[in-house]
């Protein structure tokens, strides 16, 4: 008689299962103190890609003007989840932290805090190199698909190297990110598990982008930089208001504006381009009130009565720019100029979208989330990072967020203090 044979089939059960290695995930997983069970699974070739490129390369963690009136919520905050987080782990915790794992950092004279030696890879390694000590499991190219809550569990099903996967685990941390920036993973697929859980998404726009402008008055601009006050306004004519103003970098492009300063104007202006009329006045040398600049002028027509009126701003602005602010101007006398100068307008016509984006704006509702950000609709399920309905300005704002919305996490499941009996359980399939 041929006896029966039987596949055992191991199904691996982790106590907590964080969905994506990028810095939430990373932060989150590093702060635990009880790391036993705990997997991380990343849909990319390796962790933390994203966080290795922040700051332009150079690794802007958090900003020493910490508060909450640098963060955007499109769906509000009333229960003061964005307040809370902050004040529990601000940026003197998150650079303490990180120094505590080895790392040195230093502020610039804006507030912006970078490791000592200027490289983002350097805090990725930090934090890779502190979760290998602790024994959690990095999963890279792991990707998941589907995520179910059953009864004292959630079973989530992956697509790896080696093909499909199904694990458990007793509580599940979303760090997947946003929509911005795909080529580091991030199109926005990952809201679909959050969404299977009965959770909703506001809608989403980008952020921390370039905007697309009306092309005629920087025609002949591409590639030009210079330091300006940037000013946006919301309408037109003396009806208009005024949504922000920063002061930076400006690079003129074929499509519009890049730079410093662009980017940070951005955070208060992708979600209203669709609705309203956005115009960005740039003022040139901001150093120099329009006063002193209309005297310069005078001075320089007087003394070469016979420069084309068109030059005049050559040599005071770069020649390019004198020339367009000019053929923007109806009227070429030194007041007149000036005052151009001081308010070259642009119409908004949009941004680059979520591919050239760094931040998205928009998530799951901070409504649906309790102070631990844990789901209100299904316990063991928490949210940390861009997923949620948070963004910053520019300057380490929304990696600062990461940091704050991880320990809040990380804080809440240790208090819980659950793990499971074992590594993984065996389920076994008869044949």
């Amino acid at each position: 008689m041929r006896k029966k044979s039987y596949n055992k089939t191991v199904m691996k059960r982790y106590a907590t299962a964080i969905i994506g290695g990028g810095a939430a995930g990373l932060f989150c997983a590093a702060a635990l103190g009880n790391t036993e069970g705990v997997l991380v699974a990343e849909r990319g070739e390796r962790a933390g890609r994203k966080l290795s490129a922040t700051g332009n390369g150079q690794g802007n963690i958090t900003n020493l003007r910490m508060s909450p009136e640098h963060y955007f919520h499109l769906g509000g905050d009333p229960a003061g989840i964005t307040v809370h987080a902050l004040s529990e782990y601000g940026e003197c915790d998150m650079i303490s932290f990180l120094e505590s794992l080895g790392g040195l950092f230093l502020a610039d004279e804006r507030g912006r805090v970078y490791p000592a030696g200027r490289q983002a890879s350097a805090v990725t390694d930090l934090l890779r190199f502190t979760l290998a000590r602790k024994g959690v499991r990095m999963q890279t190219q792991t990707r998941v698909m589907s995520l179910q809550r059953q009864p004292g569990r959630f079973l989530l099903e992956a697509e790896g190297p080696e093909g499909k996967e199904t694990f458990s685990a007793d509580r599940v941390v979303l760090c997947t990110g946003g929509k911005a920036a795909k080529n580091f993973g991030t199109d926005g697929s990952a809201y679909a598990l959050a969404e299977g859980l009965g959770h909703t998404v506001t809608k989403l726009y980008p952020s921390l982008v370039q905007l697309e402008t009306e092309r005629g008055p920087i025609r002949g601009l591409k590639g030009i930089r210079a330091e300006a006050e940037l000013t946006a306004y919301s309408g037109q004519g003396k009806g208009r208001t005024r949504l922000a103003r920063v002061r930076g970098d400006v690079i003129f492009t074929d499509y519009g504006i890049s730079g410093d300063a662009v980017f940070r104007l951005s955070a208060f202006l992708t979600e209203k381009l669709a609705r309203e009329r956005i115009t960005v006045s740039i003022g040139f040398l901001p150093d120099v009130p329009e006063e002193k600049l209309c005297s310069a002028l005078i001075r320089k027509h007087d003394r070469f009565p016979d420069i084309p009126e068109g030059e005049l701003l050559c040599g005071i602005l770069n020649n390019q720019l004198g020339r367009a602010v000019a053929r923007s101007c109806a009227e070429k006398s030194a007041e007149a100029l000036a005052r151009k100068a001081k308010d070259f307008s642009l119409s908004v016509t949009g941004s680059l979208g979520f591919d050239s984006a760094q931040v998205t704006k928009g998530g799951i509702p901070l409504s649906e989330v309790d102070e631990t950000l844990q789901s209100r609709l299904v316990k063991g399920l928490y949210f940390a990072g861009e997923i949620l309905d948070v963004d910053g300005e520019c300057g380490g704002y929304n990696l600062q967020w990461a940091y704050s919305s991880a320990r809040v996490v990380a804080a809440a499941i240790d208090a819980d203090g659950t793990v499971p009996e074992s590594g993984f359980v065996s389920r076994v399939v008869s044949r």
